[in-house]
Order: C-alpha cells, then sequence, then structure tokens
C-alpha cells in the first residue's frame, strides 16, 4: 500500500499540516523540520497526491510544451531541454505537436479544457501573426512564444536572431571565396518570420560583399526536412552550372543537400560548399562534418521555463522578449 501523508506525519513526528507545507514547498518552515520530513518521504517512498495538490493550489505542475514536430532534431533537443530545467523547477512537461496545422495551432492556444491541465504553455510553432494577432493573455494559459515571431508587448517570447544567423552563415561562405551561394528554405506561403528573417539575413551579407541575389540560386522548401533539402539541391546543381555554396535555412535541409552534391558526382566542399542552422547532434557526427549556426538550445530552454514559472506566479508580470545568443560553427562542410 502506497504511503500516505499521515505515514510521513508519524514518521518524521510531526504534523500533517507541516508535511503538506514542505510538500508544497511552504517556505516557512525551518530548515531542520524540512530535512526530518524530506527523510522520512525517502524512507517511506512517499508520491505527492497530484489531484489532492491541485485542490489544494489550484496548480497541476504541468506544463505543455507544444512544438511543429518532435522528431525534428532541433525540437526534440528542445524538448529535452525544456524537461531537464522544468524538473529543476518542480514542473512536468507533456509535449504535443501541431504537424504544420495551423487550425490545430489555434485550437491549442485558445483551447479552454487545457486550464484544467496545465499551469501554462511554451509554444513553438508556426503560428503567424494573423493566428496571435486577436488573442489576449486573458483568452490562454500563461504563454511563453518560442520562436520567431513579431514581439507586441502581450506574451513573453524566447527567439534567436534569424537575420543576423543567416548573415553569419552568408558571410562565412563569401570569406571562404565562394561566390555563386544559393539558398534553400524560403516558403513563400508561409508568413511566419523563420524563413522570412533568414532570406534577408542572406540577401543583406550578398550586398554588403557587392553581390545582388539571383532569382534562380533561391529555392524553396515546403518543409525543413532532408528531403526538401535534397530535392532543392538536385534542382540548384542541375540549372546551375558553376555554383559553389549552398546555404540552408536548417541543418536537415543541409543534410540533404550534401548528398545531393555526392550524388551528383561533386565534392563537399571542394567543388560546393555547405552550410546550415541549427547545430543538431548529426551534424557534428556526418561526414563531412556539417558547418552551421549553433543556436543556443540549453539558454532558450532555461529562460522559457524560468520565465513562464514567474508568470504562474504572477500573471501580471509585464512581458518580455529575449533573444537567445548564436554561434557561427566552421566545419568541414565550409572547411575542407
Amino acid at each position: 500500500m502506497a504511503a500516505t501523508l499521515r505515514d510521513v506525519a508519524d514518521r518524521a513526528q510531526v504534523s500533517i499540516r507541516t508535511v503538506s507545507n514542505v510538500v508544497s514547498g511552504y517556505e516557512h518552515v525551518s530548515e531542520k523540520m524540512r530535512e526530518r520530513v524530506t527523510r522520512a518521504i525517502d524512507d517511506l517512498g512517499y508520491s505527492p497526491n497530484p489531484i489532492a495538490r491541485t485542490l489544494r493550489t489550484g496548480k497541476t505542475g504541468l506544463l505543455s510544451l507544444v512544438v511543429p514536430e518532435i522528431d525534428v532534431p532541433f525540437f526534440s533537443e528542445l524538448a529535452r531541454a525544456v524537461i531537464d530545467e522544468a524538473d529543476a523547477l518542480g514542473f512536468q512537461v507533456m509535449i504535443d505537436q501541431t504537424g504544420h496545422d495551423h487550425e490545430r495551432e489555434r485550437q491549442l492556444l485558445r483551447s479552454g479544457a487545457r486550464r484544467n491541465l496545465f499551469d501554462g504553455m511554451l509554444f513553438a510553432p508556426l503560428a503567424t501573426q494573423d493566428e496571435l494577432s486577436d488573442l489576449e493573455a486573458s483568452d490562454t494559459l500563461p504563454l511563453i512564444l518560442l520562436g520567431e515571431h513579431v514581439f507586441d508587448g502581450r506574451f513573453d517570447h524566447v527567439a534567436i536572431d534569424n537575420v543576423q544567423a543567416a548573415h553569419d552563415a552568408t558571410t562565412h561562405l563569401l570569406e571562404r571565396g565562394r561566390s555563386r551561394i544559393a539558398a534553400i528554405g524560403a516558403q513563400p506561403k508561409e508568413t511566419y518570420a523563420t524563413p522570412l528573417q533568414r532570406s534577408e539575413g542572406f540577401r543583406l551579407a550578398l550586398e554588403e560583399h557587392g553581390l545582388e541575389p539571383v532569382t534562380a540560386l533561391q529555392m524553396d522548401a515546403p518543409h525543413y526536412g532532408r528531403a526538401d533539402g535534397y530535392a532543392a539541391a538536385t534542382a540548384l546543381i542541375e540549372q546551375n552550372p558553376g555554383l559553389d555554396a549552398i546555404f540552408c535555412y536548417s541543418d536537415l535541409l543541409a543534410m540533404g543537400a550534401i548528398r545531393s552534391v555526392f550524388d551528383a558526382g561533386l565534392r563537399v566542399p571542394d567543388d560546393i560548399a555547405v552550410i546550415g542552422i541549427d547545430d543538431i547532434q548529426e551534424g557534428r557526427f556526418s561526414r563531412p562534418s556539417l558547418s552551421t549556426v549553433s543556436l543556443d538550445t540549453p539558454y532558450i530552454a532555461r529562460t522559457a521555463v524560468e520565465r513562464l514559472a514567474a508568470r504562474i506566479e504572477d500573471p501580471d508580470v509585464p512581458a518580455n522578449e529575449v533573444i537567445a545568443p548564436h554561434e557561427l560553427i566552421p566545419r568541414e562542410s565550409t572547411q575542407g
């Protein structure tokens, strides 16, 4: 039979209320008393009843993490970091994915039923500004937006500087002596910020080096997967003799592009250099290893979880935007 709150109280020789205060994280408990109760909890293997905690505190201790696709390495690595950071603050995390479905994103943002399940939400989808434009803080759970949204002061936002990240990747190729540089990742049918901002960074870097972006060297990608990168790179190579570098808007696109270069009988980086964005583990161990712009996933996760915990505690805390750092990581796919 599972240990109860009374069993712990009897073992520690304290009142049930004292045990409840310790379990609830009530700060006005002496360290000596807290140690006694904690020792009894460990000895008995006591696990707090989540339903009772919810009734007592009005909180479930659960956070919701929403991502487009959990099997995309960047999002799976982000999810792991979020789970670790949440655990350190006493939260558990449940993960949902939208599958790039904008209607699904709207439902998750506005689902009133989720208020009974979660204390707050970390939202990393592809939601457009239109989907967020008429959403008020009172319409949703305490919310932290992750990724590339336009900060308007309503919701906390943890993001990266996509324009600068793309600029850095393209500049690296230019500094390696490449001049016929293609880009893979534009999504003209979408209005969310990632592809728009990375296209802008690509354009700015070229113009700073006296080059005009060439439409024929910019290829769309419906998704940011390996197959999309392979298909786009194959078309670029066939249509653009003399192509000497490819900037991909994600590492998975870049992995597909590298395979396409080799299948065309060419070499990376000797004939065509390739760089991505994300710094997924796969790219570090591929051959050639993938040059990339590394996004500080642990920083993103830590900042987002800490900010959400603060908002759960005080919903009136002013919204804030935090830009996570990034770093160019040159590897074999551009360095040789």
